[in-house]
């Protein structure tokens, strides 16, 4: 970042600085989110705020949903296929995605040219579940610890 850094904020020259991260997924070995965390930055600790950028073939997460966290996706550039729920439906700049928690499972892919480009927003509990229905698999996650538990193995009181 430049030597007149402002608190609370990141200019344009200063998020193009940001180091870009690529993100996987443990459940599917298509996702590669190209990422700079842009609220890491800042120190922010109660919410997720990332630019995303993924390539043309990849997709972007696991199909999934958070029983507590909520989360959205804003289209910078480029389109991409969202699946959402048993729909799927072509996004492109401008498309604004928010999904309450517990929502429909979803998940996004790129299949066209050029790369996709969004931001990714959400609440950073120190508690959440999301389940993987393609997968059936549930992933809890406490204090950034993951125990992922087949939905064959879980036992309802």
């Amino acid at each position: 970042m430049n030597s007149d850094k402002i608190a609370h904020l990141l200019t344009a020259s200063d998020i193009s600085d940001l180091p870009e991260t690529v993100k996987t997924h443990h459940l599917n070995p298509n996702v590669a989110r190209h990422t700079k965390l842009l609220s890491d930055a800042l120190g922010m600790n109660n919410l997720g705020i990332h630019l995303v950028r993924v390539e043309s073939g990849k997709e972007t997460t696991e199909f999934h949903f958070h029983q507590y966290e909520e989360e959205f996706i804003y289209i910078i550039s480029g389109r991409g296929i969202a699946e959402i729920g048993d729909r799927e439906i072509e996004v492109g700049a401008g498309d604004f995605m928010g999904f309450t928690a517990p929502s429909l499972p979803h998940g996004m892919r790129n299949p066209f040219e050029d790369d996709l480009v969004y931001l990714m927003g959400g609440e950073r509990l120190a508690f959440d579940v999301a389940d993987y229905p393609r997968q059936q698999k549930r992933n809890f996650r406490i204090h950034q610890k993951r125990q992922i538990v087949d939905w064959e193995n879980i036992t309802k009181a």
